[in-house]
């Protein structure tokens, strides 16, 4: 398998600058570079007092939509940090099977399950154009000896990204297809509001086929569990449009009653004039 080469890094465009939520990024040698506070401020940690910022500059790389930043196997060097764009961590199978692990966007750290074998155990793939922070791993122990609390701080970021997974996992053995679909985008909904973004209407960035993966269910039950939340109006869907309309509704979703009996409810509402109360009562139904 081949690996991408991060050592070759492109230069940023003028344009790409601009239009950089890391505004205070700076230019060197051509490439965008970031400082501690700005790295610490985008992974929601406080800067380590102790740490002369403009001493410590991280190196900036883009990558385009559908570019690997590693691969299964590649030697690990480098943690990564998200400055903009979507991702997805995978394993891949012997015949080639993807398992989606994750969807990392702003703030999230790439690469830890790499520190314990020297080598990555999954690939990163581009869901659309990034920008990423180079974070060499020798670079950070080197800092960690000498300041701790910027030691502490980083593990703290590393505990925090495997508690999401641990939860992830939690959700996929505890809840019902509708349930961890509805959960999925409440997730989403949540994570777009802390990047300053619509809670309410967004895109998504990855295939229905990329959720199933990541949701352990199929492609159908996906694409079918959408359209039911569309039709009893818990959501709007127009191709990866997603509108979130009862966000309180998605987050207490055991499970949908059958097709037949949402059809009958539905229409009964109709009749009634009680449209905008259908959604209401067939979860009350349940």
């Amino acid at each position: 398998m081949l690996s991408t080469q991060t050592s070759e890094i492109r230069p940023a465009t003028t344009a790409t600058m601009q239009s950089s939520s890391m505004e205070a990024g700076r230019q060197r040698q051509g490439r965008l570079w970031s400082n501690l506070k700005e790295v610490c401020d985008l992974l929601h940690i406080p800067a380590a007092c102790s740490v002369t910022n403009e001493e410590l500059l991280f190196q900036h790389v883009q990558f385009k939509t559908g570019q690997r930043i590693h691969t299964i196997g590649q030697p690990f060097d480098t943690l990564y940090i998200v400055n903009s764009g979507f991702l997805k961590t995978v394993l891949i199978d012997e015949f080639g099977n993807e398992q989606v692990l994750s969807f990392p966007m702003k703030g999230d750290m790439l690469g830890v399950d790499g520190i314990h074998t020297r080598h990555y155990s999954s690939e990163a793939v581009a869901l659309s154009d990034c920008d990423l922070i180079l974070l060499p791993f020798k670079k950070l122990t080197a800092l960690g000896r000498v300041h701790l609390e910027l030691e502490n701080m980083m593990y703290g970021v590393m505990s925090r990204e495997l508690v999401r997974e641990q939860a992830m996992i939690g959700m996929l053995g505890a809840l019902s297809a509708e349930a961890r679909v509805a959960r999925f985008l409440v997730a989403l909904a949540e994570r777009f509001a802390q990047m300053g973004y619509s809670s309410k209407l967004f895109n998504l960035r990855m295939t229905r086929h990329e959720i199933g993966s990541y949701l352990g269910l199929t492609l159908e039950t996906v694409s079918r569990t959408l359209s039911a939340f569309n039709e009893i109006g818990l959501i709007s869907v127009d191709q990866r449009t997603i509108g979130i309309k009862d966000p309180e509704a998605l987050k207490t979703l055991r499970r949908l009653p059958p097709s037949r009996t949402r059809a009958k409810q539905l229409a009964s509402a109709k009749t009634k004039g009680a449209e905008s109360d259908a959604p209401a009562q067939l979860l009350a139904a349940l």
